[in-house]
């Protein structure tokens, strides 16, 4: 067992910080918020990048250590207990409204973090026994759509305006909320309807994984109602919608302005120019990865642990946390993004960036 894997347990700052808040009755139940948005940004703008690849040898012990998954795999029950543990706490007589609002903000970033980041990796792999894993993070965050539209059409079409979740140059990130959100939904059912069809297969039936996930999602939304109520069924859609806006907020950044070249009917192949990476550690770690992104579009079958960074992929200034945050305020966004992208337009990396 390698014991370069685990660097990755930074992976539980989220769930430590998550708990941490949930179990406060004051101020203090905002503690997660504060973490993911203030504290990991400040320190990753103190602590240096590392564009440092593995050697193949090193790849190939990563690739079998088993470490690495198990990581991955514990995410799951970790996700699913902070989820029984948030609707215990949340429903709680006499709670001030302040406190339930940390509340939800806690399980929120735990949605974003865990729900779906962890899931988006295993979304990707070729087992059965983990794509579940995937669909049962999704699911608590109510975005099980994003196993289809993810894998099969976002991984198509990204870097040109026929995908939904890849960000156009001047576009506000709120404006990209509303169309990114409602696109990929509706491009999930268009992608499973074609599917059924090259199957022969009925759409309206439990073939239909799109009918399946909204049964499932709705069942676990009824089970909330009944089992604590109408309020704490709202504040569990309101920490899903963080969890969903955090994603989309990641979605923003990793391709914005960025579009592939138009080759007659289809468009190039996804390069590592089509995606923005960055390798500040603590993004890289707390998000496996992720923040490699160009590599991840490059060959979505490498796991995590074994992304690599690429010279010519364009870079982020700084880690994924800050840029998230810049990104809610758009003048920022666009004077720092835009800036940047006209340096890499004058660089060889100009056919790649709008």
């Amino acid at each position: 067992m390698n014991a370069a894997a685990l660097k990755y347990t930074l992976v539980y700052i989220i769930p430590g910080v998550v708990l941490f808040s949930l179990l406060q009755p004051n101020g203090w139940a905002f503690t997660a918020l504060v973490v993911v948005f203030g504290v990991l940004p400040a320190l990753e703008m103190l602590l240096p990048a590392s564009t440092a690849n593995m050697s193949a040898a090193e790849e190939e012990v990563a690739k079998k250590d088993r470490l690495y998954d198990l990581i991955l795999y514990s995410l799951v029950l970790i996700q699913w207990a902070l989820l029984v543990f948030f609707l215990l706490r949340i429903s709680e007589p006499g709670l001030p409204l302040l406190v339930k609002l940390g509340y939800t903000t806690a399980f929120g970033m735990a949605c974003g973090v865990l729900g779906i980041n962890a899931a988006h990796e295993l979304g990707h792999r070729p087992t059965w026994y983990e794509q579940l894993m995937s669909k049962l993070l999704l699911l608590t965050t109510l975005y099980m759509h994003f196993f289809i539209e993810h894998n099969r059409g976002h991984h198509k079409h990204v870097s040109t305006d026929e995908d939904p979740a890849s960000s156009r140059y001047g576009e506000m990130l709120y404006i990209f909320f509303f169309r990114t959100i409602t696109g990929s939904w509706l491009s999930a059912w268009k992608l499973e309807r074609t599917r059924l069809e090259r199957k022969r297969l009925p759409f309206w039936s439990w073939h239909n994984e799109m009918l399946r996930f909204q049964v499932v999602q709705g069942a676990l939304v009824a089970a909330v109602w009944l089992l604590f109520g109408a309020e704490v069924m709202g504040w569990f859609l309101g920490a899903a919608l963080i969890g969903i806006l955090l994603l989309e907020t990641v979605n923003y950044i990793e391709h914005y302005g960025l579009r592939r070249k138009r080759k007659g009917a289809t468009y190039e192949r996804v390069l590592p120019v089509h995606s923005w990476n960055s390798d500040y550690p603590l993004g890289r770690l707390i998000l496996l990865e992720l923040t490699r992104h160009s590599d991840h579009h490059y060959m979505a079958s490498r796991k995590y642990q074994v992304l690599r960074h690429f010279h010519d992929s364009p870079q982020m200034p700084t880690g994924y946390p800050g840029m998230m945050v810049l990104s809610f305020f758009p003048p920022l966004w666009f004077r720092v993004m835009h800036k940047r992208i006209e340096q890499y337009r004058l660089g060889a990396q100009g056919d790649a960036l709008a």
